[in-house]
């Protein structure tokens, strides 16, 4: 009993991370190469290798193997009767054996070279009792594995299994896809074949159901412009519809602030402002006068937004194009006459678009809904943000999904490892309703941990606070546990508009959200545009390089109006609960003082004025440039506290952008420059008594969290969802052992052997957890 709670624990925590690697897997043979690589590191072994029974189910073959010889896979093979692999299949257990080279059954491959090992334990692979295959370990060193260890290894086997077999399933389903679309025609009918693809987790989780296809309705593709137009009728046209889409946004707000809440209709308030702003109004004015159609003028301006937006590096930003869309779509249907019409779900299903917009979301039944799918749009979308919001499990990027669909078909949603089932086999069906389980026993027990303290095995408290850009995210920041924002990005309410947000406009937006959290800090970052975040209304200079140019605060600091405008804003808001002030990208001492010299004019102009605010709010600098940590010793004379922005500092050190295909390999957050960096802040803050936090998503992986908490990092900011994860993790963690471990990583220069020590350490210390939590269950009877 003590045995397979150890193994239920521990195998939550494998499949996270096999769903990972299956999710950077292309094919079955990927996919077992990633698992050996995985085992071997974990069970520390020189070689681990996965034999699988062919289909006479008498012969086993090698097909994955870390530390054989890799041309031996495919090559190496035994029937059941020999050698020793085979005897865990027909003595249905572990086999563990010292000095194998001796053991009578022992097999000699002379292209292995397997005699140098002096140990070998084989583990049966089984689904539903039967044998598919046997994983093997081997070490050059004599090492009596022991019951611990092999009830660790069986819990990894069962887990493998099931992989396996969804993956070889998989594989068959590919192919013979591909064989069909090879085939000639065929004049007889033939039963549609299944299909699974994959995409980008938006939401975890995995759900089954009918399908429903949400087709696209009233677009621009197909418009094209006429010819002597009546000006004076097209701008009737134009007046009436926008006067119908007001009244249609005004009744989709009200809708979801009913069935969600406030802060998830917030976005249709936001497309009342550009229908209700002037300059929008009078671009698509001056395209009807310059002799184009209502539709025509319309499809220009909204391709003007939609591309400024897509432009744009910052996914988070990039996604605001669905925005502009979604207006466009419901003005050109009541341009044109022709009516949205409304998907009805009879029953509970998964929802299949090629995009889900605001609209949809808002008209759709969410009683109904299991889960989404989309071919385009990332995970920041508006429709996934309410996603989230609801806990629907959510795919982005799935390509041809609603042409391998049709209404009504069965489907999967693994959002775990980010694939789509389309008509699956039963054996399918079957594996999955069993995860399913798995999923909501693991759910559960994730969701013990979000109105807990963030605490480590050894007590040391931690603060996990919440990156959020939209008034939406706060309340799925408050479901999550956060203890606070350590990260407002304040660009979302000037890209919505067509000009610069007044200070009244922006104090009630940021009032809103300090009164939200009810005394727990937020820390509002001001205006980071440039480089790719380019405004509809303010354009950048044409510049060969931007992201090196002029961009964040450098703009600011050259426009002082706007930027004292959103100070004044933020000071405002001080007065309704602590809030605390980040400069973006500061990379010198200058800059930081004139941006203190804005806050103090501000000050100024709000005591004349007689608005009230927190005359002591912290002013902090984000990090996030190799000058600022040259200059962190300075820099911290000057400041309260750090932001350690790690998705730019890495980028900046490496000179990788992680969003380019071609030079993504090189986004480390591991390099040895990377952490000596960010220890070089940590101490530069600890020493001066500053507050340090980091904001990115380095945070979120298991091992980097495991450095930064060596490194003495103790307050984190990151997306949501993650934050009872983190806990989870966090309870799993010895600080003094990560700080052990952290110095000797300083002392690295290798970012793979940073990579294995942390590895090393987080095995233990799992280990450690559950023969913890083994220790106290009960003895039976």
């Amino acid at each position: 009993m003590e045995q397979r709670a150890i193994s239920d624990r521990l195998s939550i925590s494998t499949l996270e991370d096999i769903s990972t690697l299956i999710l950077q897997s292309h094919d079955l043979h990927e996919t077992l190469d990633n698992i050996v690589s995985l085992v071997a590191r974990r069970m520390k072994s020189e070689v681990c290798s996965i034999y699988l029974l062919e289909e006479d189910g008498a012969t086993l073959v090698l097909h994955a193997t870390e530390g054989l010889p890799r041309e031996t896979i495919g090559k190496v093979s035994m029937r059941l009767g020999e050698g020793l692999a085979s005897m865990a299949i027909e003595e249905g257990r572990p086999v563990s054996i010292l000095n194998p080279e001796e053991h009578p059954r022992y097999l000699y491959f002379r292209e292995t070279r397997e005699e140098r090992f002096r140990t070998f334990l084989a583990i049966p692979l089984l689904e539903r009792r039967q044998p598919i295959g046997v994983i093997t370990l081997q070490t050059t060193e004599q090492r009596a594995f022991t019951a611990t260890e092999i009830s660790a290894l069986s819990t990894i086997a069962f887990q493998v299994s099931a992989v396996v077999t969804n993956a070889r399933l998989l594989n068959s389903i590919n192919q013979v896809t591909r064989a069909k679309l090879l085939a000639p025609a065929s004049p007889q009918p033939q039963e549609p074949l299944g299909a699974a693809l994959r995409g980008t987790v938006a939401y975890p989780g995995v759900v089954s159901g009918p399908a429903y296809i949400l087709d696209e309705q009233c677009g621009f593709a197909d418009l094209l412009d006429e010819i002597d137009v009546d000006v004076h009728q097209e701008l009737r046209r134009l007046h009436d519809a926008l006067e119908e889409t007001r009244i249609q946004t005004l009744f989709l707000e009200k809708r979801v602030a009913e069935r969600l809440s406030e802060e998830d209709a917030a976005i249709f308030h936001t497309h009342l402002m550009i229908l209700e702003d002037r300059a929008f109004q009078d671009q698509l004015a001056s395209e009807i006068q310059s002799g184009h159609s209502a539709p025509y003028a319309l499809k220009k301006v909204i391709t003007s937004y939609t591309e400024a937006f897509s432009r744009m590096e910052d996914p988070y930003l990039r996604e605001r194009a669905s925005d502009a869309m979604d207006i466009g779509r419901r003005l050109l249907a009541n341009l044109t006459g022709k009516e949205n019409q409304t998907l009805q779900l009879k029953q509970k299903g998964i929802l299949l678009a090629r995009e889900i917009l605001p609209s949809d979301m808002a008209v759709l039944d969410h009683d109904k809904l299991l889960g989404i799918v989309t071919e385009t749009g990332e995970q920041n979308s508006h429709a996934v943000i309410m996603a989230k919001s609801l806990g629907i499990p959510a795919l982005v990027g799935v390509r041809g999904a609603c042409r391998a669909a049709e209404p009504g078909n069965f489907v999967i949603v693994d959002g775990n490892s980010g694939c789509l089932f389309v008509r699956p086999a039963p054996a399918i069906i079957d594996e999955y309703r069993r995860l399913e389980k798995d999923c909501d026993r693991e759910l559960d027990r994730i969701n013990e941990f979000r109105d807990r303290s963030a605490l480590s095995a050894d007590g040391v408290r931690v603060t996990l606070r919440a990156n959020i850009g939209l008034i939406s995210d706060v309340a799925i920041a408050l479901r999550n546990g956060a203890e606070g924002v350590g990260l407002y990005r304040t660009e979302f309410p000037y890209m919505t508009r067509n000009t610069f947000p007044d200070r009244q406009d922006q104090y009630l937006l940021y009032r809103k959200i300090v009164e939200s959290f009810a005394g727990a800090p937020v820390t509002i970052r001001t205006l980071d545009i440039g480089g790719d975040k380019a405004l509809p209304y303010f354009k950048p200079p044409e510049e060969d390089n931007p992201f090196m140019g002029w961009r964040s605060v450098r703009v600011s600091l050259d426009n002082p109006d706007i930027f004292r405008t959103q100070i004044e804003a933020i000071l405002m808001a001080s007065h309704h609960g602590p809030v605390k002030l980040l400069f973006p990208m500061i990379s010198g001492i200058e800059e930081l003082r004139a941006c203190k010299q804005v806050v103090t004019e501000a000050k100024a102009n709000l005591c004349q004025q007689g608005h009230p605010f927190a005359d002591d709010i912290p002013l902090g600098v984000m990090i996030e440039v190799p000058s600022a940590v040259q200059l962190c010793a300075f820099l911290a004379r000057e400041v309260d506290f750090f932001a350690l922005g790690t998705n730019d500092l890495i980028q900046y050190m490496l000179a990788a952008d992680r969003n380019n295909p071609l030079v993504n390999k090189y986004y480390n957050p591991l390099h040895p420059a990377v952490v000596q960096a960010i220890h070089q802040v940590c101490s530069c803050a600890r020493q001066q008594g500053k507050g340090i936090c980091i904001c990115g998503e380095m945070a979120t992986d298991p091992l980097h969290f495991l450095l930064l908490l060596g490194l003495g990092i103790r307050e984190f900011s990151i997306v949501a969802p993650f934050i009872p994860r983190i806990k989870a993790l966090l309870a799993d963690i010895d600080s003094g052992q990560a700080a052990e471990t952290a110095e000797q990583v300083l002392l690295m220069s290798d970012s793979s052997a940073i990579r294995t020590q942390l590895s090393s350490l987080l095995e233990r210390m799992r280990s450690a957890s559950q023969q913890t939590a083994s220790a106290c269950l009960p003895c039976s009877a």
